[in-house]
């Protein structure tokens, strides 16, 4: 019987029990795994099959059908498979370093199975006493271990029926963390619970597991969460809200089930406050708009409060008109016109490119309201946006989730509607950063009286969340809006400057040579090849710029990346940047979760939003402190340090490099950009201008002139379900 590449060798069902002897390959999804397994017998098979729980080590007992592989020869594949406590010495030791006993590391399993061996299970059963013959393990630490060890034998049995649904140690923990005892019984009835109450455990993993407890695709559970999850990820993907026939005919592709249970779906997640739903008025794109949770709220929050202050009859910043001053520094005509603005409107909005003197009118306006003796507050998304706006301002500025002040007992910012923040003139930087969510949190804090200054380059992608808030904004006309256009920088010589306008303009950069005797902030590698394109990066990371400019590779130069996968995506070059700047042969403390390992020194970024250790989504830093005893790192960001534990390392992510995306209204030194033909999806010229406007010193683009062509006659800009335009116009 033969299936393009497969032949079964037999249709009898075996089983075979063993050890896992090496984790070979696991899909990004997880639900197909690869590995060797050495049965009782001491011979080694290759298995295929659902083993994302699986660790090296381990014992299992497997049900599947033997066939034959074109390439790879004889494997059994898995129809059913049974996780047991292995049996031996390695096994034994992997285990208990797994992360499932707390206070068991990687050095303390190897001591406690080296003097035990295969009895070493058995021992901490029914005999524990007996560690005191290890040499240095004292009571204090028999306790501890004694302690952790009756906790787990309670949880062991959760733990492995866990697994057999495909559900890592790591994941187990949390999953045990939340429901305790009652896990069997809450997966086993409604597993898509997982999706919306475990952190870092979605609908698709979610749907894996259901599928193995039998659940099928009908069910209302699965129809529910499977359009939450598609909303959410419509969400991620930028949309505040999305037309209701085109989420059905999405969901539909996505679950795989007939637009008519997607309705169901719908409406019972209505009916469970999951999402809501909106019906357009005429005059609207379209009709029947759907929302994520949260989201219409935020929405129609943000929108009202920036009306109310775009109303103000009395904001604090009007006494400016009373006060003759002159202008510290000539400014031209737009400046002007920026800075007189402050005292007639109380919202503003000052945009432009690179090099037009944003910044140099920002600074004009803090001077004078402080000889006026107004409260000023400077804010903006990210540390270093907010550190580069401090410096240029000689005036104190914070992010803005710091400026609102984030309570954990009670899940909410100190700063709200009923605290207003206590300033008369707020200062905004990188606003085209801003995601509906956080403009709802920062609007509704803004007193009516308060003047409100919005600083950003409308020209930039839109934020990372859901939403076009500066966008929407200028679109609607409820701002003063000045667009500054006159370029002041590019005097100084700065082919970054020239070469940022000349893409925002639609013209291609001057990429010609630089003369070797001399030193440019721009340069263009001309490369098509994209293995090729990743040996220049790693070049120019470890040896290149590092020994021309004197930056340093770990500090000052980052590479940006249009896209995640490829061969010089952010996925692939942060695997071979770390082992250039940050190897395993340098000895430093290092853990590993899932397939990544993360090692002291290392760059990473914080993925998502976390509230209660006060650090957020595109925040930077770097591992300073693993603690293998404890299983928890620390992180340094910008003047503070952030613990986690090793289960929650699925809040950071490697960013040696990291997406164009990811690193709006940040700046660096030094900023390398591959620009492929491979990334020909993402090729547009909104991304290829942000990614040169990141580079503060030095650039270096390489990739093809085709690429590079591509990119800037694309000026197709991704579409973005929102209505906070129409709510701004009262169309909503």
């Amino acid at each position: 019987m033969e299936n393009n590449e497969n032949n079964i060798v037999s249709n009898t069902q075996h089983i075979l029990c063993g050890e896992i002897t090496k984790l070979v390959f696991t899909s990004d999804e997880g639900g197909y795994s690869v590995i060797r397994v050495r049965d009782e017998k001491g011979i080694e098979h290759t298995v295929v099959g659902p083993f994302s729980g699986a660790f090296e080590g381990q014992c299992v007992e497997i049900v599947g059908f033997w066939e034959k592989h074109k390439e790879f020869g004889r494997q059994l594949r898995a129809e059913n498979v049974k996780f047991t406590l292995p049996k031996t010495p390695e096994g034994i030791k992997k285990y208990l370093a797994s992360g499932l006993i707390p206070g068991i590391g990687e050095k303390l399993a190897e001591c406690i199975v080296n003097h035990f061996g295969v009895k070493t299970l058995d021992i901490l059963d029914n005999y524990s006493s007996r560690l005191l013959e290890i040499p240095g393990f004292g009571k204090k630490r028999l306790e501890m271990i004694r302690k952790a060890w009756s906790e787990n034998s309670q949880k062991r049995e959760i733990f492995i029926f866990l697994q057999s649904l495909g559900i890592s140690i790591a994941y187990a923990q949390k999953i045990y963390r939340i429901y305790g005892d009652n896990t069997p019984s809450i997966v086993k009835e409604n597993p898509y619970r997982l999706a919306d109450e475990v952190q870092g455990i979605g609908f698709t993993l979610s749907d894996r597991i259901a599928s193995a407890l039998g659940i099928g695709k009908e069910n209302i559970f699965r129809l529910t969460s499977g359009v939450v999850y598609c909303l959410k990820r419509l969400s991620e993907e930028g949309h505040v809200c999305y037309p209701e026939d085109k989420l059905i005919e999405y969901s539909s592709n996505i679950l795989g089930v007939s637009d008519e249970k997607i309705k169901d779906g719908i409406e019972n997640a209505i009916k469970e406050k999951l999402i809501s739903k909106l019906s357009t008025p005429d005059g609207c794109e379209f009709r029947n708009a759907l929302y994520f949770i949260g989201l219409e709220i935020a929405e129609k929050g943000a929108a009202n409060a920036l009306i109310r202050i775009a109303k103000s009859k009395k904001h604090r910043c009007s006494i400016l008109k009373n006060i003759n001053l002159n202008f510290k520094i000539p400014l031209n005509d737009l400046q002007k016109r920026a800075v007189e603005g402050v005292a007639i409107y109380p919202l503003n909005i000052i945009t432009g490119g690179p090099g037009v003197g944003k910044t140099t009118v920002i600074s004009e306006i803090v001077r004078r309201a402080k000889i006026a003796k107004l409260r000023v507050y400077l804010c903006a998304p990210t540390g270093r946006a907010a550190k580069r706006m401090s410096e240029a301002c000689n005036h104190p500025a914070m992010t803005i989730h710091r400026m609102l002040k984030w309570e954990p007992e009670r899940h909410s910012f100190i700063y709200n509607e009923y605290r207003p923040l206590n300033c008369d003139l707020l200062i905004i930087d990188e606003v085209s950063m801003l995601d509906i969510q956080l403009a709802y949190f920062l609007f509704r804090a803004v007193a009516s009286e308060t003047t409100v200054i919005m600083v950003g380059d409308s020209d930039q992608l839109p934020s990372v969340g859901p939403g076009n808030v500066l966008s929407d904004l200028i679109r609607s006309g409820i701002a003063f809006c000045t667009r500054l256009t006159q370029i002041y920088r590019q005097l100084s010589g700065s082919r970054i400057i020239s070469n940022a306008h000349l893409v925002n303009s639609g013209v291609m950069p001057d990429i010609s040579p630089v003369s070797s005797d001399k030193l440019s902030d721009f340069y263009w590698i001309d490369c098509d090849d994209p293995v090729d394109t990743a040996k220049i990066i790693l070049k120019l990371l470890s040896s290149r710029i590092p020994k021309r400019f004197g930056f340093n590779p770990m500090k000052d130069i980052q590479v940006l990346s249009p896209m995640n996968k490829g061969e010089c995506g952010t996925a692939n070059l942060n695997i071979k940047i770390q082992s250039v700047l940050n190897p395993e042969n340098l000895g430093r403390p290092q853990f590993r979760f899932g397939e990544t390992v993360f090692r002291s020194g290392d760059r990473v970024m914080q993925i998502s939003n976390n509230y209660d250790k006060s650090v957020f989504n595109g925040e930077m830093g770097r591992i300073v402190h693993i603690d293998y005893r404890e299983k928890k790192f620390n992180v340094e960001f910008d003047n503070f340090t952030v613990n986690y534990d090793f289960i929650e390392a699925d809040q950071i992510v490697h960013c040696y490099a990291t997406t164009i995306h990811k690193a709006q209204g940040c700046e660096f030194p030094a900023v390398i950009v591959p620009v492929l033909t491979q990334h020909y999806i993402m090729l547009r010229r909104n991304l290829i201008y942000t990614a040169i406007t990141r580079a503060k010193r030095l650039l270096v683009l390489i990739g093809s002139k085709k690429a590079l062509s591509i990119a800037i006659k694309n000026v197709m800009i991704e579409k973005r379900y929102t209505l906070l335009r129409e709510r701004l116009l009262g169309m909503v």
